[in-house]
């Protein structure tokens, strides 16, 4: 039979409700005190019930966190991040991923609220504000990514890559590279397609010539897929600008297998700086996100948020960096094409 909390509170010499102060910190305990019960607690194994403490408070311990891909190593340290946050907090994490599908999301969100969560992170940029609606109506705050202004209920955390594009744009010019291809992300992502519009204007603004421009999806294969396009080109870019670690470690398999040497021939540009980035071959020089940071800072904005007496959200701004590995090198000037 599990312990109860009254049987605790009678091995601590204390009253239940002191027992429920002590592991829901939510009144102040004497040290001696809170040590007796912790004691107790550890000593006969017992483990709060999260649904009567909803039922008694009337709120829950769970936070929603959305994420596109359970599979995309772009994603654990965001979990990491938002979870130790929240936990540190005493709160519990509902994880769900959408898979880039549509139909998905939406029961996503049915669950989210049908699990009653205070707040819900939504780092995917692959949705529409509009989806998650649902949400604030039921009174669930929620912060996004780099997606919409905030408001009652909605945070939003804007990633700056604005300054990591700037750095990777001035070190691929001190290379001497003048001629460069853009493999961005998917065009239904919001994030993939302000980052591709905004190397297109600070390489154009700079003076550098812009070859095939793609939109992929987030794969290793997608970023293979679009090598063909720019061998075939009449001429060939000395660097490549690609929208995620992902797709750039893709693109760099497909140029070897082409006959192509990265960074001799090409030079390769990520984005994210994954733990993959430093272990690709050459390791990749990549725009760095600080993807932890990410978490932690959704969890805090979720939290400060719905503390407020008018739950009024704020806007979050995280800085990006470059990683300068060996992807990149000087431009050799002559260009260099696949063996027939």
């Amino acid at each position: 039979m599990p312990v109860t909390m009254k049987e605790v509170a009678k091995r601590a010499g204390v009253s239940a409700s002191t027992v429920s102060r002590v592991l829901n910190k939510t009144h102040y305990i004497s040290a001696e005190t809170g040590k007796r019960v912790l004691a107790a607690v550890e000593g006969m194994g017992y483990y709060k019930n999260v649904h009567a403490k909803r039922l008694s408070t009337g709120q829950s311990d769970l936070f929603g966190l959305v994420i596109s891909e359970i599979a995309n190593p772009y994603f654990p340290e965001v979990i990491r991040g938002f979870q130790s946050a929240a936990w540190d907090q005493g709160f519990e994490v509902l994880l769900c991923n959408t898979e880039y599908n549509s139909k998905r999301t939406q029961s996503v969100f049915e669950k989210l609220i049908q699990s009653d969560v205070r707040g819900v992170a939504v780092v995917t940029a692959s949705i529409d504000n509009t989806m998650t609606s649902a949400l604030t109506r039921a009174n669930i705050g929620v912060v996004f990514c780099n997606l919409c202004a905030p408001g009652k209920l909605i945070s939003n955390i804007t990633i700056n890559y604005e300054q990591g594009i700037l750095q990777a744009v001035d070190h691929i010019l001190s290379l001497g590279h003048r001629s460069a291809a853009i493999i961005a992300g998917p065009e239904t992502n919001h994030t993939a397609t302000y980052i591709k519009e905004a190397l297109i204007s600070r390489l154009r603004k700079r003076g550098v010539t812009l070859f095939p421009v793609a939109s992929v999806d987030y794969h290793l294969d997608a970023g293979s897929s679009a090598v063909p396009a720019i061998l075939s080109a009449k001429e060939m870019p000395t660097v490549i600008f690609c929208g995620s670690d992902l797709i750039a470690i893709g693109v760099m398999s497909a140029l070897e297998e082409a006959g192509l040497r990265v960074p001799g021939d090409v030079s390769v540009l990520g984005i994210d700086d994954i733990s993959f980035a430093g272990l690709a071959r050459p390791p990749l020089t990549t725009i760095s996100v600080p993807r932890e940071l990410i978490g932690i800072t959704a969890f805090q904005a979720l939290h400060k948020m719905l503390s407020l007496k008018r739950k009024s959200g704020a806007d979050y701004t995280l800085d990006t960096h470059l990683v300068i590995r060996k992807s990149t090198a000087p431009c050799k000037g002559a260009t260099a094409r696949a063996a027939p």
